[in-house]
């Protein structure tokens, strides 16, 4: 029987001037691919050259985390940005990073968008075509990470871009495959054994309970465990360890 192999992703870089958020050094010594911010949501120049070294350092792959201009909300409000607007603030994240990393000696593997772009592109039909028109633009052999099933990946497709399926391992589930809204409550999981417990289902059974108690298909290449959340490193080690004890291979999606 073949090894299940699978990705361990997470966001970093999301530090900005004194204020930390999380410890993106001991993140980066589980995970094997880094979603870096941009800059639009979330992490300032020197705080990205930073991460894109220290990912390089450890060959963690780095992607560009792009988002809605929004500091204020750390890129988690909707924002009704017109296509042409949205292909434009996306490249010009991508290109920064690509720019970062670079210097850094790496280079920008894919692109994963972030927070209320992330969700608004599962069915946003217009800005999810406008995302994947810019990474086209950028690079059309960039990779994109995204909910399966979703509008991005179906225009990301259209447009020839190669599509990665990714999970979340502390986010509830709806019926309906989508995520709970993190308004809602038990949106973000705490517990690290339960924790576990789905990322182990979801990557070898391809099912995960859903929030009304149904039990429903996944599909995942990557598994993202978020770098800001309290208790961040705890929760990805417990996952790596689960996935590694299961025999699970651990490593970047080809």
């Amino acid at each position: 029987m073949p090894t299940v192999t699978v990705d361990l992703n997470a966001d970093l870089g999301e530090s900005f001037g004194v204020w930390q958020l999380g410890d993106d050094d001991a993140m980066l010594d589980i995970i094997t691919s880094a979603n870096v911010a941009c800059g639009f949501h979330a992490g300032d120049a020197a705080t990205l050259a930073r991460t894109c070294r220290a990912a390089a350092a450890r060959g963690v792959r780095i992607g560009a985390q792009v988002s809605y201009r929004d500091l204020a909300g750390f890129g988690r409000r909707f924002i009704d940005v017109p296509p042409d607007e949205l292909i434009a603030d996306v490249i010009y994240q991508i290109g920064a990073l690509q720019a970062l990393a670079k210097a850094s000696g790496a280079a920008v593997s894919y692109v994963k968008p972030h927070g209320a772009l992330y969700n608004a592109i599962v069915t946003n039909q217009a800005q999810a075509g406008a995302v994947a028109a810019a990474v086209h633009t950028v690079d059309p052999n960039l990779p994109v990470l995204g909910l399966a099933g979703s509008a991005f990946f179906v225009e990301a497709e259209r447009v020839g871009l190669r599509t990665v399926p990714e999970a979340f391992a502390d986010r509830s589930y709806r019926p309906d495959g989508r995520l709970v809204s993190r308004r809602e409550r038990n949106a973000v999981l705490s517990d690290v054994d339960e924790i576990s417990d789905r990322v182990a289902s979801m990557v070898q059974r391809g099912r995960v309970a859903a929030v009304d108690g149904s039990t429903i298909p996944i599909t995942v290449a990557s598994v993202c465990v978020h770098g800001d959340s309290p208790g961040a490193v705890r929760i990805a080690s417990a996952v790596r360890d689960r996935l590694t004890s299961d025999g699970v291979a651990l490593a970047p999606f080809s």
